[in-house]
């Protein structure tokens, strides 16, 4: 069982090391990393995200239920590592020690999960929760970066308008549109789409991991670690013992636990720089999280295979 999970799920942690070893061999250097990343978020995820969407039963890849618990799983992550922190971490560090250990990369490193161990069924069902999230996940992100931050004062209305033109949302948002509306795209344009859409997870997780440093770790490895494991262990634990209370089993337990345990998402660097924040500790919790995120992810999958939960 395990080499049956680990062959599923193995080549997308390989695609990160790759990455931080081409970094390393100077293969590949941060501008290539930068522009990489670009067409990523404005090119290949949403084509990613449009097509796996429109080809998907509608009936499939948009489930209520699923992206409900999705978002309260989310809303509970984000309060129990804001509560937990406000007398464990300096003030100073509180927004982006939250941010990290409740903003997951769930649009590549869990898409690409759910996309390897659930096929077409992780694609566009993780399609739909991914675009769907980005909207809980910024928003969250304003508010405790906004509190703690005396330079970063964002309007949640700006905020609003700046997802509306998020890609991965528009993709998601149309791919939904195309499918419910029955529409059907010239066969050209559907194989172009394939192009894209096999060269995106790829790069997007090679770009992440050539980003990577252990360098980082040199301060704040502490907090860094406390928010890494409230990311990838502590709150993925509990949001799936509620899950399996509420009822949930099968593929979409499976879809929830890949989210809920993916590493904290790159953007919260940037996020972090924006708000002045402690830019080391959010790089330092990517890491760390992505790190530690190998050993939970494999681990947890086993256990609830065992257990006969999915």
């Amino acid at each position: 069982m395990f080499n049956q999970i680990f062959t599923v799920i193995g080549p997308v942690f390989a695609m990160l090391v790759i990455g931080s070893v081409l970094k390393r061999i100077r293969l590949i250097d941060d501008d290539f990393i930068a522009t990489a990343s670009n067409l990523s978020f404005r090119l290949f995820m949403p084509a990613l995200l449009f097509f796996s969407v429109f080809k998907a039963d509608l009936g499939t890849a948009f489930q209520p239920r699923l992206i409900g618990f999705f978002y309260f799983a989310t809303t509970l992550s984000f309060a129990i590592a804001w509560l937990w922190s406000l007398r464990r971490v300096p003030r100073r560090h509180r927004g982006v020690y939250v941010q990290g250990a409740f903003r997951g990369n769930c649009g590549v490193v869990g898409l690409a999960l759910a996309a390897s161990y659930y096929g077409d069924y992780g694609l566009s069902v993780g399609g739909v929760m991914a675009g769907m999230g980005v909207f809980l996940v910024n928003i969250l992100s304003v508010i405790i970066l906004s509190t703690y931050s005396q330079t970063f004062d964002a309007k949640i209305l700006s905020v609003i308008k700046s997802i509306a033109r998020n890609p991965l949302v528009i993709a998601v948002i149309t791919g939904l549109i195309g499918s419910l509306l029955g529409l059907t795209l010239p066969e050209w344009v559907m194989i172009s789409g394939d192009y894209l859409v096999s060269l995106t997870l790829p790069l997007a997780l090679i770009s992440i991991g050539g980003s990577l440093s252990l360098h980082t770790l040199r301060e704040g490895a502490g907090l860094a670690l406390s928010a890494s494991l409230m990311k990838v262990l502590v709150t993925p634990v509990l949001l799936v013992l509620l899950a399996i209370a509420l009822g949930f089993s099968g593929r979409d337990l499976g879809m929830l636990f890949l989210f809920l345990a993916s590493p904290t998402a790159a953007v919260s660097y940037v996020m972090a720089r924006a708000a002045n924040g402690d830019e080391k500790l959010a790089a330092n919790i990517i890491v760390i999280s992505t790190l530690i995120s190998v050993v939970t992810v494999l681990t947890g999958l086993v256990a609830l295979t065992t257990w006969g939960k999915i």
